[in-house]
């Protein structure tokens, strides 16, 4: 679609614009789900302005999300193959940018996929595309049983059990899963935990860093970038050791990788790998799972549902990675003019994609706030889409559906105790403390 004359767009009240864009107002969900469902009714496509941050349109519906994802040249991610490293797909605050860019010379502190577009992202991507395709992941099946049965051994008592959860329980799951994959000696495991909470809690009180200044507009710059330094003071032996004594398992994959020109891909290709899949691969899907054991506390019938046919579960998954939509953003850039909902975007504006929000489109979903066990069919992009839909899905998909089958048959009366927490984080995250009273048989 070309750029056209347009009619003016509308600005974001201010109220909902704070909702949205701060990471404080995520922590109210009734509020920010409201505030969603506002713009969807009212202004699907509209320009926010906030207070330290830079201008954004604010992007709520399915269908304007898919075709913003589905054209990476016109959108891209983090600047376009002409200027890599010159946009950020992360909302940050405009001082935040600017510290990152003094302290790293552009806005990619760490070599990941997100922070790459095409035709640099396809060859990366490329690297390990083939190891989660779902009929390769079949060889994992059986370990991947083994460490779930494991983790709910360690965790889970039999009888009545009052955990919380997430914290207790959800976390320790997937991150069992991915070191595990990863050839990463379980007594480093916590040192990767601590990490990968941090990654994503940039902005919320309680992951806080010692040291740096909450108050301070570019803290949550600051704090990143000494997370991507612990990772890597891990990750470089790793690398390191991998190369010189290669194994069967993804990290050596990604170690192992060789360029067109024969020669390894760069350290920090591998470790933006590894950081990705450590950080995204365990907080969606503990997210997830803890939402999904939420959602069948209120929902007793819906458990009982699922305890008689377990092959429902994978409809539960996608209904619970809908409700959840733990990737809650990402930020494209205009790379030319464009018309869109009737509003012209112009080159150089930014997009703020608001996947917590298509989840919810009453256009898309019949009656998109009830969780629906059966719900089908469920198109929700809690995945994203295009070229930058998550690598991993094949692997979240079956560590969900292997925790379930093995969980769920064993469990009795869900009973939420309260209070629920959330991270305060405008970008990954949900769930972080769920106390619950259940009992667990044999």
């Amino acid at each position: 679609m070309t750029a056209t004359q347009a009619e003016p767009h509308t600005r974001v009240p201010d109220d909902i614009a704070r909702q949205i864009v701060l990471p404080k107002g995520h922590l109210d969900e009734t509020a920010l789900f409201g505030a969603y469902e506002w713009l969807r009714n009212n202004a699907p496509l509209a320009k926010a302005e906030v207070d330290g941050y830079d201008p954004l349109w604010l992007v709520t519906k399915h269908a304007d999300i898919l075709e913003i994802e589905r054209q990476p040249e016109a959108f891209p991610n983090a600047g376009g193959s002409e200027n890599p490293g010159t946009h950020n797909p992360i909302l940050n605050t405009k001082a935040g940018d600017a510290w990152t860019l003094k302290t790293h010379g552009s806005l990619r502190p760490l070599e990941s996929l997100q922070m790459m577009d095409p035709p640099e992202h396809t060859l990366v991507r490329d690297i390990a595309q083939g190891w989660f395709r779902p009929v390769e992941l079949k060889k994992w099946d059986g370990r991947i049983r083994e460490l779930a049965d494991k983790v709910i051994a360690r965790h889970l008592k039999q009888g009545v059990n009052e955990v919380d959860f997430s914290r207790d329980f959800a976390w320790f799951y997937p991150l069992h899963v991915i070191m595990t994959l990863f050839g990463v000696p379980e007594e480093d495991e916590p040192r990767i935990m601590r990490l990968a909470h941090e990654r994503f809690g940039v902005n919320d009180p309680e992951s806080r860093r010692e040291g740096i200044n909450a108050d301070s507009p570019t803290a949550a710059a600051e704090q990143n970038a000494a997370n991507i330094r612990d990772f890597e003071s891990y990750y470089v032996k790793l690398v390191e050791r991998l190369r010189g004594n290669p194994q069967d398992n993804l990290a050596s994959l990604i170690a192992n990788a060789r360029q067109h020109n024969g020669d390894y891909y760069p350290m920090k290709t591998c470790i933006g790998y590894y950081i990705a899949i450590s950080g995204a691969g365990h907080d969606t899907t503990s997210t997830t799972a803890a939402t999904i054991f939420e959602e069948l506390a209120k929902h007793p019938e819906q458990l009982k549902a699922v305890q008689d046919d377990l092959s429902l579960i994978p409809t539960l998954i996608n209904e619970g990675l809908r409700w959840a939509s733990p990737v809650k953003h990402f930020v494209h850039q205009a790379a030319v003019d464009y018309e869109l909902r009737g509003s012209r975007i112009r080159q150089g504006d930014r997009l703020m994609l608001l996947f917590q929000s298509a989840n919810r489109d009453e256009e898309i979903f019949e009656a998109p706030k009830e969780f629906r066990h059966d719900r089908k069919p469920n198109p929700h992009i809690a995945f994203g889409s295009g070229p930058h839909s998550c690598l991993g899905q094949p692997l979240a998909r079956l560590e969900l559906r292997i925790l379930l089958e093995a969980l769920l048959p064993k469990v009795r009366n869900i009973e939420l105790l309260g209070p629920r927490k959330v991270l305060q984080t405008n970008f990954v995250g949900g769930l972080k403390s769920l106390p619950v009273r259940f009992e667990l048989v044999g």
